[in-house]
């Protein structure tokens, strides 16, 4: 069975992504063998493509994509459906690691930011056809987590920028596009069902995708439904984190000085000032030891409709409408340690470091004692609900010699974030210490110790804690973009002119609020220092998520179920209400013009492509919120109306794109432009919020400009037979502007309270607030494909092949230590790699996938301490087999070395993470008809 397929993969509008899986496409197209139908004959951009193949061959597949690569004037590397098809993926983020330089962020096992050449996942611009989609994320990135693979079409990674680009990336563009009717021949009817089990929570999750889609002559419509599950279980000895001794020796009454006093006895450190913290910063003692078991449960649905009308070949209209959803519930059951509680000091410590971080004057205690360590079982949920829509329309009109395009569209997401945590409580001295995976706590030598894992009715009820967020994300585009071609006699290189114009509307809006339940009713504490963790129905870890024992470690330990918290603690008529100090919106305009230019010359017997051009954008954000006001009685409250700011900048960005055909298989390219990156919208959010556990206020900057970089590239490409490819390029980049967050001020005497409304005492707290930081960075790199099919070296070994990259990078960025310890910026990887071998015939195809990112910093602790993420490398397998021409099974494994996922503070010897998720196997059915 053979049927042809055409699309126009880059030209797709900015209305109506197929956002969830409801296309089902790649998967679904997977089975079916492709070929190309005669495309239109009118030039496209040059960094447009005339038709997409998608073939059941992954080897044709990377050919296509080879191809792509070659036709485009500028940096870019892509993949194509069958590409994804063919990969075990859980969601759009983890399909996109198969490309050259591309990385992912994981989290519990699964992928969800996205990394370009080992840069921070920041620096990376997202489209879904032409549009940075409103996911209802807290910033700008877009949520590729909650998308299924399924919806892509078509990838392309754009390294370096063309002046009618909506937004550069200072790592790249990540564009992705999908399919509309008469992207097929007539009609089509497929089907998808696959079953995937996970091996820590043994659950077994569906997912079924159904597409239809046909044309009557000038017109042809298109519509899916997709529903999937996912269920993953995660177990982790985590939380390890630094924490500066000031935290004991500032505290008033016999509690400073005691720390004081044990620290000279015990591990000979002289603190001359109590309040000095270049002195106590210095000395490191650990936070808080937790064994936690997570339980994630994702449900995606989404269905989709597309029409088109088109009564020539010159012509065509499109109108896409989607509806969407992905709710996702967490539950996270959490026994911890909380060393630096408000009650507790030193009281012996038995091991201290003091050789490790001697560079830095650090003295870390390993092995400490504590007065009266806060131990924590904490029962947290949290269900997060988003809805999508999105509706659009295009047009694309041809002559002889020009081309008009003009689309406009909305995308809108809403979501909620419902969470709460049941808290129970027991002070008692303990002994905590670091081990070779994480931490642990044990009864400490004092007699009235306890052992935390074992003693129920120890733990006191102190709160059950709500929170409740709700986000809008509202995106509004309009576009109309003219191209006309030349053939002049005068100036014969000039081929094309394109000039456009672009307006983008953006606003998101958010409230929050907090509740904590204290008794069986409103304002009723009577539960408070009276119930006990036993008085509570308990149940062992092993049977509160499925799958078994906690496999982190060897132990167990019984808690409170989330479905007996929320039916016991939230009484009739119980809701969490929102804070005004906690509201804030943000709206964007962006008017943007673009000219470029295309040139087709000849350098002596060298043809040349020359892509040139600028964009100018104008834009105006504005941003309002509630703002704290002393009232004329003395006690404080919010301001009657949002108090708004407004901030504005211009910049015009210059591109150049250039490539040479040396040969018929070699092609020089270079690159030079200059591109951004905007702030995160809850960075310019004109808000406070208060985080009571680091002493800290952070606002909001509606002043905040883009992050710039000026950057260049150079590479050579050698085109194979079959296929196959050699690249290399050197790219370089001078980056400023670097959004980051700095001290601007000091509140002194805020009141910080315990859950159950105690005071647990007055404090300074510092203000941060993000901002442009002065001066500028240099970031370079290599990047290296090799893309081979080995029956062109051996012919036995037709059907094998290898499609493999690596890049390396280096950077004089650096992170923000207080402390001065050199890190390099959160999220930036020194080498990454992608290496996949496979294996095809008419019948069979196999493939074993490898991917590998560095360590990098995740974030830093109090502004000090660089936590990083070791580097993690994780090997998934696909192995598929025709029945016939229309039915395809499938045998796919994600993480099928059951790598851990670990990290540390600093040094490898302080474990800050230790993570396990499993490995995850699919069996899979796919149909057309």
């Amino acid at each position: 069975m053979s049927i042809s397929i055409t699309t126009r993969g880059m030209r797709r509008s900015a209305n109506v992504a197929w956002l969830m899986g409801g296309c089902a496409l790649a998967s679904l197209m997977g089975a079916v063998s492709v070929s190309a139908q005669e495309a239109p004959a009118q030039a496209e951009d040059t960094a447009q493509l005339d038709e997409i193949i998608v073939t059941g061959s992954y080897q044709r597949s990377i050919e296509r994509a080879v191809d792509i690569k070659r036709e485009n004037v500028g940096f870019s590397d892509s993949i194509v459906a069958t590409d994804v098809a063919n990969f075990p993926e859980q969601n759009l983020a983890e399909a996109l690691q198969r490309i050259p330089g591309v990385t992912i962020e994981r989290n519990r096992g699964l992928g969800g930011r996205v990394s370009v050449r080992g840069l921070p996942s920041e620096f990376t611009f997202v489209t879904i056809n032409d549009l940075a989609t409103a996911s209802g994320s807290a910033s700008r990135e877009v949520e590729l987590d909650i998308f299924a693979s399924e919806i892509i079409q078509q990838v392309t990674v754009q390294k370096s920028p063309r002046a009618s680009d909506e937004e550069g990336g200072i790592a790249g563009s990540v564009k992705i596009s999908t399919a509309r009717p008469f992207d097929f021949g007539g009609h089509q009817l497929v089907a998808s069902v696959e079953g995937a089990h996970n091996s820590i929570s043994e659950e077994i999750d569906p997912k079924v995708s159904v597409l239809a889609s046909n044309t009557w002559g000038d017109w042809g419509a298109l519509a899916s439904f997709s529903t999937a599950r996912r269920t993953n279980r995660t177990d982790s000895n985590s939380g390890i984190n630094f924490r500066p001794a000031f935290r004991f020796l500032e505290a008033s009454g016999t509690r400073g000085t005691q720390a004081q006093a044990v620290l000279a006895r015990d591990a000979g450190v002289t603190i001359t000032n109590l309040r000095d913290r270049d002195q106590t910063s210095r000395v490191i003692f650990q936070d808080k030891v937790g064994d936690r078991a997570y339980l994630n449960t994702q449900d995606q649905w989404g269905g989709t409709l597309a029409l088109q009308y088109r009564p020539s070949s010159t012509f065509t209209l499109s109108f896409d409408a989607m509806l969407g959803g992905y709710d996702a519930t967490e539950d996270e059951y959490d026994a911890a340690a909380y060393s630096a509680s408000s009650r507790s000091t030193f009281e012996t410590i038995h091991a201290y470091d003091d050789t490790t971080l001697a560079d830095y004057g650090m003295v870390v205690l390993r092995d400490v004692s504590y007065t009266a360590t806060q131990h924590e079982f904490l029962s947290k949920e949290r269900i997060s609900e988003t809805e999508y829509a999105q509706f659009g329309g295009e047009m694309d009109w041809r002559g002889d010699d020009w081309h008009l395009h003009a689309l406009a569209g909305y995308s809108g997401a809403e979501k909620t974030i419902d969470f709460a945590n049941l808290k129970h409580v027991a002070y008692a001295p303990s002994r905590t210490r670091w081990t070779e995976t994480g931490g642990e706590t044990i009864p400490s030598a004092n007699p009235a110790t306890i052992d935390m894992y074992n003693a129920p009715t120890s733990y006191l009820f102190e709160a059950y804690e709500t929170n409740f967020e709700s986000i809008n994300d509202d995106k509004y585009v309009a576009q109309l973009d003219f191209t006309r071609e030349f053939s002049l006699s005068f100036f014969p290189a000039l081929s094309r002119v394109q000039v456009g114009a672009r307006y983008t509307d953006k606003s998101k809006d958010r409230q929050y609020g907090q509740l904590n339940i204290q008794g069986p009713g409103p304002g009723d504490a009577s539960y408070v220092n009276r119930r006990t963790l036993a008085d509570s129905a308990l149940t062992p870890i092993a049977d509160l998520v499925p799958g078994g024992a906690y496999s982190a470690r060897d132990l167990t330990w019984s808690q409170v179920s989330n479905a007996y918290a929320r039916e016991t603690f939230r009484y009739d008529g119980f809701v969490t209400p929102f804070d005004p100090g906690q509201f804030y919106e943000v709206s964007e305009e962006v008017t943007s013009l673009y000219a470029m230019a295309d040139l087709d010359f000849a350098f002596g017997a060298v043809p040349v492509a020359v892509n040139a051009g600028a964009r100018y954008i104008d834009t105006t954000v504005v941003s309002s919120g509630y703002f704290q006001i002393q009232n004329p009685n003395g006690t404080t409250g919010y301001s009657p109306e949002p108090v708004t700011s407004e901030g504005s900048y211009d910049k015009v960005l210059p591109a150049i794109n250039v490539s040479a055909d040396l040969t018929d298989s070699l092609v020089l390219r270079g690159a030079a432009s200059e591109t951004l990156i905007r702030p995160n919208l809850t960075d310019l959010a004109y808000k406070r919020t208060a985080n009571f556990n680091s002493f800290r206020f952070t606002d909001g900057n509606p002043g905040l400009e883009p992050t710039y970089a000026k950057q260049w590239e150079a590479g050579l490409e050698q085109y194979l037979p079959g296929g196959g490819l050699l690249a290399v390029s050197y790219f370089w980049k001078e980056i400023e502007g670097v959004v980051r967050s700095e001290l601007t001020g000091t509140v002194p005497n805020v009141t910080k309270y315990n859950a159950n409304g105690t005071i647990d005492g007055v404090y300074d707290f510092d203000v941060y607030q993000p901002v442009n930081a002065e001066g500028s960075y240099e970031v370079s790199g290599v990047e290296l494909v090799a893309i081979v099919p080995f029956g062109m070296i051996y012919a036995p070994l037709e059907g094998f092949g290898i499609n493999a990259n690596y890049t390396l990078l280096d950077s004089s960025l650096t992170g923000e230590s207080d402390l001065d310890i050199p890190t390099p910026p959160v999220g930036l990887a020194e080498s990454t790699y992608n290496v996949t071998l496979f294996y095809e015939n008419d019948r069979f195809q196999a493939r074993a996938s490898y991917n590998y990112k560095d360590k990098y910093v995740e974030g830093i602790g109090y502004e000090m301490y660089p936590i990083w993420r070791d580097g993690y490398g994780q090997t998934d397998v696909s192995l598929s087999y025709n029945l016939n021409d229309s039915v395809q099974l499938s045998l796919e494994g994600i993480n099928v070395t059951d790598e851990v996922t670990t990290g540390y503070t600093m040094d490898p010897s302080f474990p800050t993470t230790y993570e396990l998720s499993g490995r995850r196997v699919s069996f899979g059915l796919r149909a057309s008809f």
